[in-house]
């Protein structure tokens, strides 16, 4: 029996996390990208054969990101020499022309199995990639979830094989033609949550040789790999805090895992010397972006949080209250994934705010009626939304909404204190992105929407919007104060 022994470090959703943090009662340096570099180095130089691979979702969630339009992050991703990276949905955030101009800024390999040009039936990335190492052959190919097509649905030209079994055909695809008995290791670097990795895997044949699944998307912190169908999953959870290391033993003669141990690795000073080169480069960013936004826009009575997107938040209630009041509407639905912070103030800079709330969107505003609003509450408050992988909503004031999981159904809806009717008209606001995905987030047509005739383009600018509002209205406060409630 041939075996030979790998390393496989991993990471995902990194979102921009370049700089390491002193973490509350720990008093040491945690994350951030000179520390993970440090530390893969330092892996790089003690081990044999160490690859590194990262699933998704680099781009997106801090300043420099943001200011840079994920330039800063490629370049700075490009000191970490990856092997191999998967596309993630926040790769999309720039446009697809600007993520193919980041993508040739890489010098490491971006790969795809199931994102197409329709008209042409062509693959929009390189598909697969076979690393060569120690004599082994090693397969990698990408997975990519169904939020990077929301984001670019409108683009006519480009389409995907996005459903479960749709993605398991194109793994099929990719084994068969390129799975040859030299193959010694198929591994998949996907975006699609946890739960979907493990669904996938239940469809995948054993004839594929699919060994390993690399996730991202769904931000899952393990205490060890899960193993289907003879696949082993795993995560790194999000951010530069932690990377999944896999120490393997790969057989050559039945091309499988014959042994292994998974560790997610805490990231901090203790672990290796950060990587100087990189904290300086990262830090030439730093002094750019901080020049411009250390300038104060506001302050806030308290520190308003938000922890989880699944659940009324101070700070998403703060957000959705500034929109609904700039929009004059009834109801705002404020996408919680926008706020891009846990928590915030109650000194608030330009950077601050930034940070918050990345994304740059239009505001728009609707006509509907009770029956309809009831419809949505009924479709984004249900428990299966609410597994980190749903699209989940901040709500402006006035509303009162109250699921049962138990009974799978919303109880109640009121607003200003009374029921909702059937027919009692009401103006909601939603953000672009969400109105043009209504049929699936909000479980509304594009056609119940515009029915009324009354639609309206309220902002085209919804970040503007909410620096404003801050700007001319200083200690603003805001609680949880039952908008949304979900009995057991």
């Amino acid at each position: 029996m041939k075996t030979k022994k790998f390393t496989i470090l991993h990471s995902n959703d990194m979102h921009g996390d370049f700089l390491a943090e002193v973490k509350k009662g720990k008093g040491k340096l945690i994350g951030g990208l000179a520390l993970l570099s440090g530390y893969i180095n330092k892996v790089r130089s003690e081990e044999e054969n160490v690859l590194y691979v990262i699933s998704g979702d680099m781009v997106q969630g801090s300043l420099i990101d943001s200011e840079y339009k994920g330039i800063s992050t490629i370049e700075i991703m490009n000191y970490l020499a990856p092997d191999v990276v998967a596309l993630g949905n926040h790769e999309f955030d720039y446009g697809l022309p600007h993520l193919l101009f980041l993508e040739k800024m890489a010098n490491f390999p971006i790969v795809n199995a199931n994102l197409y040009i329709k008209k042409y039936y062509k693959r929009l990335m390189k598909p697969y990639l076979i690393l060569k190492k120690a004599g082994f052959d090693i397969l990698f190919t990408g997975i990519i979830t169904e939020k990077v097509m929301d984001s670019i649905k409108q683009d006519k030209l480009i389409g995907s094989f996005i459903s479960l079994e749709d993605a398991s055909a194109e793994v099929g695809k990719i084994t068969d033609a390129y799975k040859n008995d030299d193959i010694d290791l198929t591994i998949l670097l996907t975006h699609i949550g946890f739960d979907s990795d493990v669904k996938l895997a239940k469809l995948l044949k054993p004839e594929w040789g699919v060994d390993m699944i690399i996730g991202g998307h769904s931000h899952t912190i393990l205490e060890k790999p899960k193993k289907v169908n003879d696949i082993l999953i795993a995560q790194a959870g999000v951010g530069t805090d932690q990377i999944g290391r896999f120490d393997i033993t790969v057989d050559d003669d039945t091309n499988s895992i014959v042994d292994y141990k998974w560790q997610l690795i805490p990231v901090n000073e203790d672990l290796a010397e950060p990587d100087e080169e990189l904290m300086n480069y990262i830090d030439s960013y730093k002094k750019v972006v901080d020049r411009k936004f250390n300038a104060l826009v506001c302050k806030l009575a308290e520190k308003l949080v938000h922890p989880l997107r699944e659940v009324e938040t101070p700070l998403g209630n703060l957000v959705a209250d500034a929109f609904a009041k700039v929009a004059e509407c009834d109801i705002m639905f404020v996408g919680s994934g926008s706020i891009r912070v846990a928590e915030i103030g109650p000194m608030v800079t330009l950077g601050d705010l930034t940070a918050c709330f990345p994304y740059d969107d239009s505001l728009a505003r609707f006509e509907i009626n009770g029956k309809q609003l009831k419809k949505i509450f009924s479709h984004i408050m249900r428990e299966k939304n609410r597994d980190g992988e749903g699209e989940c909503y901040q709500i402006s004031a006035g509303v009162r909404a109250t699921y049962s999981d138990k009974e799978k159904k919303l109880k109640s809806l009121t607003f200003k204190g009374r029921s909702v009717k059937d027919n009692q008209i009401f103006r909601i606001c939603l953000q672009g992105y969400h109105a043009s995905q209504a049929s699936s987030y909000l479980n509304i047509s594009q056609k119940e929407l515009r029915a009324s005739g009354r639609t309206k383009i309220v902002s085209t600018s919804a970040k503007s919007v909410l620096e404003e509002y801050l700007r001319n209205n200083q200690n603003l406060e805001s609680k949880v104060e039952g908008r949304l409630v979900y009995q057991k």
